[in-house]
């Protein structure tokens, strides 16, 4: 394929590298400026950009007919609006909040678990997430997304929050040094805990990931997501 970078740090570069050791063809890697003529020999976009520029890239891309595969986290709120739009033109994109194979699988043993814990109210759910100090967005969109599976399939609470606060389910969230990225869902009783971690080596997992499902989209129209790539009947 021939695959267009939106986004070039750290991420993007291990796309690239990833990608031409699987034979696909890089024809355009940047960063926020970009023009839609850049884009005139692209099969398919990967982006992995900012929280600023992510919602405008998908759309962008959308428009021009262009299937894109977006990881950028941070602007999840405006997904439903970048899902309809996909839909309306009836374009191509693949969304993910995490890359990483083992992290979806991971979101499947947390809702499956969290409807279990549903029956037990002693114990209290609560999440811990850490990444490295460049990251941005806090908390991360993983994270998020595992407080929102909870959130689905367990009765106690109706909300997140990064606070203690009575009734909602904390996210706490740490930035250090070089933290690929740790998730951990822990529920706690008086006399017992259950607890439930993914960790990640490296971004190559991500990356791994993020080709899987550009070359998964090619050829297919509408909006998709890792269930649909793994096949995970959830």
């Amino acid at each position: 394929m021939n695959i267009a970078l939106l986004g070039y740090g750290k991420m993007g570069k291990e796309i690239e590298r990833l990608a031409i050791e699987m034979g696909h063809s890089i024809v355009f890697k940047g960063k926020s400026d970009w023009k839609n003529e850049d884009l005139e020999q692209a099969e398919i976009v990967i982006e992995f950009s900012s929280p600023e520029a992510g919602f405008e890239n998908v759309i962008r891309c959308l428009a021009l007919k262009i299937p894109i595969v977006s990881g950028t986290t941070g602007w999840h709120h405006s997904l439903p609006e970048a899902i309809a739009f996909c839909n309306k033109v009836d374009g191509s994109f693949f969304y993910a909040s995490n890359y990483s194979l083992g992290v979806n699988i991971f979101f499947a043993l947390n809702q499956t678990l969290a409807r279990w814990m549903a029956n037990f109210p002693q114990f209290s759910p609560s999440i811990l997430e850490l990444h490295h100090s460049m990251k941005k967005d806090i908390p991360s969109g993983t994270a998020i997304s595992i407080a929102e599976d909870i959130l689905k399939n367990h009765s106690q609470f109706n909300s997140w929050t990064t606070e203690n606060v009575k009734d909602q389910l904390k996210i706490e969230s740490i930035r250090e040094g070089e933290i690929p990225g740790t998730h951990s869902v822990r529920y706690q009783s008086q006399t017992d805990e259950i607890h439930i971690e993914h960790i990640s080596h490296g971004r190559d997992a991500f990356a791994k990931g993020a080709l899987l499902a550009a070359e998964f989209l090619k050829d297919k129209k509408g909006f998709y997501q890792m269930n649909d790539l793994l096949n995970l009947n959830l």
